[in-house]
């Protein structure tokens, strides 16, 4: 089940020209499963209208008509009452003082007074307000109460200047937004090192020997540790995928790259997913310069790549209390998924044959079977690589807590 799935968000926007991307924004959080009230400020009313937020969330739009209305003496309690996470994007400097110093005007800053629930700023304003000393003490206050800032952005600004004061995007936005929702989840305190990608064995300078491994499952892994509230490292191969907002990501190459982050993240640490395509063998030497038709065909000799996992299993005391492994294979899945299992001493091994169409490389989609010291196995039946992350992440609390 996703994160934002019967989450009630209010989404606040204030008097700014990116009020467009929050459109976007409410536009994506409904999509994801999220309930989206949407607040608009007199200011924001003359960017964008509350009939462009009705059509993308399917829900009533509040501005201050209604503050004077009937309602007017409980509303604001309602909606502040009702709320997982109140979202102000943007948030122009104006905003930004109403809140550090608790003035209530208009229907979003009163509602801001009175709800319990986290609140998220997305700043957007020109550089030279941002920077200006009234307008980071107000961010100072508010960070000291416990409001979470993204952003903002550096770049070119509606004033035709350049500088820090952009609204972050909306796709970054709803990281940042999972970030905070996820704050005392199960995994609270908990960190949690996951690998992903195909490793890449240099030939010469230009070409590798390398795999199909697309990084998606992975960084499913990553991302879904996150919503539980994990501290999350990400070693990764190249993968080209967006990377999650909160986790620590410590990009590598190859074998011998991954197996030396991935020793030194996890040692001592809760738990390793070790999701990563990690080649088994690579060139016994690298040519110096680039290997040339001409010279005729190369005669390539390969070692014995590092086992990553071998190594973990070395650690003794000081390996991760839960290590996960993954098996991909093309036949033979479940004798050699349980093999694995038990060479290297894994807690639970994820096996997937990636010769199907729907479930291997580069797919959104995954059909995997989840084996288990003792013999236990549980087959999935076909999910989004997201729905498989969220139940391996369920797995791992629950042995965490065994443990």
């Amino acid at each position: 089940m996703s994160i934002f799935t019967s989450k009630h968000i209010l989404l606040g926007v204030t008097g700014s020209i990116a009020a467009y991307k929050a459109a976007d924004l409410a536009s994506k959080l409904t999509q994801a499963g999220a309930q989206v009230d949407g607040i608009l400020t007199p200011a924001a009313e003359k960017f964008i209208t509350p009939l462009t937020f009705q059509s993308v969330t399917g829900r009533k739009v509040f501005t201050d008509t209604e503050l004077w209305g009937g309602e007017a003496h409980v509303l604001h309690v309602g909606l502040g009452y009702n709320a997982d996470l109140l979202v102000i994007a943007p948030c122009t400097a104006n905003t930004l003082a109403k809140l550090a110093h608790g003035i209530a005007d208009n229907l979003l800053t009163i509602t801001a007074l009175a709800m319990r629930a986290p609140a998220l700023i997305a700043p957007a304003m020109d550089a030279g307000m941002f920077e200006h000393p009234a307008t980071q003490e107000n961010v100072r206050i508010l960070c000291g109460r416990g409001v979470h800032f993204a952003g903002p952005d550096e770049g070119h600004m509606a004033s035709g200047l350049t500088g820090r004061g952009r609204m972050v995007e909306p796709t970054e936005l709803l990281g940042h937004i999972r970030l905070t929702l996820g704050f005392g989840g199960k995994l609270t305190g908990k960190k949690i090192v996951v690998s992903a990608g195909g490793t890449h064995e240099p030939l010469d300078p230009v070409r590798a020997l390398t795999n199909k491994s697309s990084g998606k499952q992975g960084y499913a892994v990553a991302q879904a540790a996150l919503d539980a509230g994990g501290t999350v490292v990400l070693i990764t191969a190249p993968t080209g995928l967006t990377q999650p907002v909160g986790a620590k990501v410590i990009p590598v190459s190859t074998a011998q790259e991954m197996q030396e982050a991935v020793l030194a993240e996890s040692t001592g640490a809760d738990a390793l997913v070790m999701a990563a395509a990690v080649a088994d063998f690579r060139p016994k030497t690298v040519a110096e310069n680039k290997l040339k038709k001409r010279d005729g065909i190369p005669q390539i000799e390969l070692e014995a790549a590092p086992d990553v996992l071998m190594a973990v299993a070395g650690l003794g005391s000081r390996k991760p209390r839960v290590v996960i492994g993954f098996a991909a294979e093309s036949r033979d899945l479940l004798e050699n998924a349980s093999s694995k299992l038990k060479s290297k001493k894994l807690d639970m091994l994820v096996a997937n044959d990636v010769s199907a169409p729907d479930a291997g490389f580069g797919v959104d989609t995954n059909r995997v079977t989840l084996l288990f010291p003792k013999g236990k196995e549980e087959t999935m039946p076909l999910m989004s690589k997201s729905e498989v992350a969220e139940n391996i992440i369920a797995h791992v609390a629950v042995l965490l807590e065994s443990k």
